[in-house]
Parts: C-alpha cells; structure tokens; sequence
C-alpha cells in the first residue's frame, strides 16, 4: 500500500484498528484469479506475533485455495472531503478534493481448519465478542446441540497468520491547522454517519 511517511501508524496503532473494526476482506489469488470475501474476525495476538480467525461457508471456494499468500483489508472509515471546507481556498483557490480514511492491510499466510472442536472455540469467541454489550445477549448454547453441531460442519475455519503489517490514517496530515478544523466542521456539518466517523477519528491524536 502506498503510504507517505506523515499518512503511516506504527503497528501497534493498525492492529487496535483492526481489533476495533474486526471485519475486513479477505483477499487470495484462487484457481481462477483473484477472489475476496467479506468477513467479521477475531484477532489473536501473541508475544511471537498474531493471527486472524475466521470461517467461511463451506460452499465459498475461498478456503481451497488455502494454504496460500493472503491479503486481509481492514477498512476503518472514509468520506468525501470538499475542498469548499479550507480557509486556504479563500486565500489562493489551489485546493483540490480529496477522500479522507483509515484502512489496514495485513499481508498473511492463509490457513483451513476443518477441526470441529477449533470451528466450535471459534465461533462461541466470536459471538461473545459481538453480543457482549447488548442488552440480553446470546449464546451459542441458546441454540439446540445438535443444530450447533449441523452448523459447524457446514463451515470451514479459516487462519490468516500475520505475515506483514501496513496501517495508514489519511486525515488531512498535510494541511494546516486550520485546513484541518475546517474539514472537520464540514464533515460534521453533512449528517452523514461516514463522514461523524471520519470526524471522530480526525479529532484523535494521530500516531
């Protein structure tokens, strides 16, 4: 990913992205070119480095393409930005738009599991993570046994091994002070969620 020096994060920062956002799309070269996936996730860090778990249905003939290279996107958030919200295009006019964003690739190894017991683990982490701050969540065990069991063996457990970390925050880094507080206020003008998030994130300190 291209990534001037003032738009980079270090890995730490991108991994709390990516922990955060905890869905992204799973990228392989398969039997026929490239293909992708959608998915949710959970991230497993180590003291050796970190991993991705995740599933998909048997039917999606991403995982066969497993063990291979992979490239997991985190996409964070992202908007249109006016050049119409810079003080500087009143001063000088040479302003042009952009489109502000936070995004992680995790370049990675792709691995299968097909283990009952890892795709049950799996999936009780993944909904617990999920369900956690609902009012009256759910668990896997609301669910009949045998139902459970049905629904495991008609997905397959997917490893993506980190291999390579890029986390970049494109926030108007560079534009000034000023430029910046007006994209701010001009995002926070359009009632649009995309745009609070973009905001929101602008208004964190950058690392």
């Amino acid at each position: 990913m291209y990534r001037p020096p003032h738009f980079r994060v270090d890995d730490d920062v991108a991994l709390e992205m990516v922990d955060a956002v905890a869905f992204g799309h799973l990228v392989v070269v398969g039997t026929e070119g490239l293909d992708a996936t959608p998915l949710p996730f959970l991230l497993d860090r180590r003291a050796e480095g970190c991993s991705i778990r995740c599933h998909v249905a048997r039917a999606n003939p991403i995982w066969r393409s497993a063990p291979c290279d992979s490239l997991l996107i985190v996409p964070s958030a992202g908007a249109y930005v006016s050049p119409s919200w810079y003080p500087s295009k009143a001063e000088h006019g040479a302003v042009v738009p952009t489109w502000n964003y936070e995004v992680v690739h995790l370049h990675s190894r792709l691995v299968a599991h097909h283990d009952v017991a890892w795709l049950g683990d799996l999936v009780r982490r993944l909904t617990d993570r999920h369900e956690r701050d609902l009012p009256v969540p759910w668990s896997v065990d609301d669910a009949p046994p045998e139902f459970v069991d049905r629904q495991l063996r008609a997905i397959v457990g997917l490893e993506v091994e980190v291999v390579r970390v890029e986390g970049k925050r494109k926030l108007s880094q560079n534009r000034d002070e000023a430029d910046r507080d007006g994209v701010v206020t001009g995002l926070g003008d359009r009632d649009d969620p995309a745009a609070d998030a973009v905001a929101r994130a602008m208004r964190r300190p950058l690392a």
